[in-house]
Order: C-alpha cells, then structure tokens, then sequence
C-alpha cells in the first residue's frame, strides 16, 4: 500500500466512506500488526472493519493507511504474501491464515536469461 498512515480513532474512521477494500494496522514503531480486509459483509464495508479493529486492539498509538477495493480478496491475499516474501513471516494478527496462502515470489532485479548459447 502506498497511502501515508494515519492515527487510527472514530474520526478518522469516521471519515471514510461505507467502501469496500483492505487496510493495514500498525503499531506506534510502524510495526505491521495486521492486515485486514472489508468485505461484504461489513454493514458499512472499511469503517465497520476497522472500528472492529479499534474495539479489538484497544490501545492508543495505533495507525492504518488503506485501499478502497471490489477485489478485496485477491489484494488480501497479494499483501500477505507480499509481508511474508519480504519478512519470513505473518504479521502476528493474521499467524492463523499461513496456511491458506500460496508462495509469491517476488522478481529479483536481475532479468531472467533470454535465447540460447
């Protein structure tokens, strides 16, 4: 995600239209603690996720950036593997979901061999 974080509070939260999408929760030392989604089911889609979030966490300090998304699923799943390639594992709110991930592999920076010798 590419969005600045902002202090997670009723405000903010708020703030954000009843949309469909995924969204980041870190901790005051910029710690990812989890990666969620809003789906469906979520009455008023990214805000009542992330009031779930505020309720569940409980603590002050906390902060989230977010992406609004019909493909909230797919993109879950793409920053999940994404945090895992890049840190060898979970954040510690989604340790649960290992196992219902594929591998991503990111691309190195050197380009693959092309023709023959």
């Amino acid at each position: 995600m590419t969005k600045p974080v902002v202090d997670l509070t009723e405000t903010t939260i708020d703030a954000l239209p009843a949309q469909l999408g995924v969204y980041e929760i870190v901790d005051r030392t910029g710690t990812t603690v989890t990666i969620g989604y809003a789906g469906g089911r979520e009455a008023f889609g990214i805000r009542t996720a992330l009031h779930r979030e505020l309720t569940d966490h409980g603590v002050g300090g906390l902060r989230f950036r977010h992406e609004f998304t019909h493909g909230y699923l797919t993109r879950w799943q793409e920053l999940l593997m994404l945090y895992e390639a890049d840190h060898g594992a979970l954040p510690s709110g989604n340790v649960g979901h290992l196992g219902t991930l594929g591998r991503l592999s990111p691309l190195s920076a050197e380009p693959a061999p092309t023709g023959s010798n």
